[in-house]
């Protein structure tokens, strides 16, 4: 029992004797931790900036066919190892071919052009105009139609192309309003044997498209 109360009796006079250590030392503690405080602020507010790139995007949603103007468009920093592929440098006056969600960089498979095959290396990007502009509402980018030329005085209708995908719909533009072309602009993949008849039906006949199965 006394060799219990002496160990006791031991530990309180260290704790003690810990306890007044701590107290005489207590504004040289509070001065070192104010200390590392002041410095670790000074070192996060003169530290350089982490790396980042700035990178073309939109500014706001935007459809299918939209010309891309300056207002269409901002900058956001992206991180050097987070920037998407084949970014567009200069977008400004290029056609949507799908939409684009505000904060989403240009990308070049965004824009009318031969990217828009990208996945379908086997197609060939073919501009068409289509002379019925009330048909081609119908149609969405990623439908499949095949082409039907007809003759207008009268002769007989030959499929062209079947089952090509529609790639973009651009909008019409003043433009193009002012300039009073009928019809309305596609853009479909097509396989390069059939861009010829594609081509000089668009000129001689009349192009309707009927949807695949």
């Amino acid at each position: 029992m006394p060799s219990s109360r002496s160990a006791r009796d031991r530990a309180a006079r260290v704790l003690r004797s810990v306890r007044r250590a701590v107290l005489a030392r207590r504004r040289l503690l509070a001065a070192l931790l104010t200390a590392v405080a002041v410095a670790t602020g000074i070192h996060a507010a003169t530290a350089p900036p982490p790396a980042s790139v700035a990178v073309t995007v939109a500014a706001q949603d935007l459809p299918a066919g939209t010309v891309l103007s300056a207002d269409d468009l901002t900058s956001h920093e992206f991180a050097p190892d987070s920037l998407p592929d084949d970014l567009v440098v200069a977008p400004v006056g290029r056609v949507l071919a799908g939409p684009l969600r505000r904060g989403e960089p240009v990308t070049d498979v965004r824009l009318i052009g031969p990217a828009l095959t990208e996945g379908h290396p086997e197609l060939t990007a073919v501009p068409l105009r289509l002379p019925d502009a009330a048909m081609v509402d119908l149609l969405r980018v990623g439908d499949r139609v095949d082409l039907v030329a007809a003759d207008p005085q009268g002769g007989t209708a030959d499929v062209v192309a079947v089952g090509v995908p529609v790639l973009a719909i651009p909008r019409p533009d003043s433009e193009q309003t002012a300039s009073g072309l009928s019809g309305r602009l596609v853009v479909v993949g097509a396989f390069p044997s059939d861009v010829s008849a594609i081509a000089a039906s668009a000129v001689t006949r009349f192009i309707t498209f009927a949807f695949s199965r």
